[in-house]
């Protein structure tokens, strides 16, 4: 059973643990936003070292544009995080397709790799996740 107290502050916007929950998923959706702006920009890098012997044009092509539409998403997503007066998530409907082309970069990566193919490294980062 709650106390007369917990049961006023629970209703209230105030309640510091609504405070720090908010302040938390604000803090891990921008991180979130972070790292698929980064692989997204890596992505295109990697692109632009690829050869056909790796991906064929129309698949670079293909994976280009699925790129660019992401990444038009993800900035809409950024802006209204950043014009949002309270903090927000996002459905896992709009983070799926996001990870999936993160993975399909992931792939990407890896084959050129294994081609040998020279990479410029990725830029310094807080903390690095999954292949370069």
């Amino acid at each position: 059973m709650q106390s007369d107290e917990s049961n006023q502050q629970s209703g209230d916007g105030n309640h510091p643990a609504a405070a720090d929950a908010g302040l938390l998923l604000d803090g891990l959706l921008g991180s979130l936003l972070e790292d698929f702006r980064f692989w997204f920009e890596r992505g295109q890098v990697l692109l632009a070292h690829c050869p056909d012997s790796v991906m064929p044009a129309e698949a670079r092509a293909n994976l280009a544009q699925q790129l660019d539409h992401a990444s038009r998403e993800l900035a809409a997503a950024s802006s209204l995080r950043e014009a949002a007066p309270t903090a927000m998530a996002l459905e896992m409907g709009t983070l799926a397709p996001w990870h999936k082309l993160v993975l399909e970069i992931w792939g990407l990566s890896a084959r050129l790799r294994l081609a040998d193919v020279p990479l410029p490294p990725p830029p310094l980062r807080r903390e690095t996740q999954g292949p370069a």
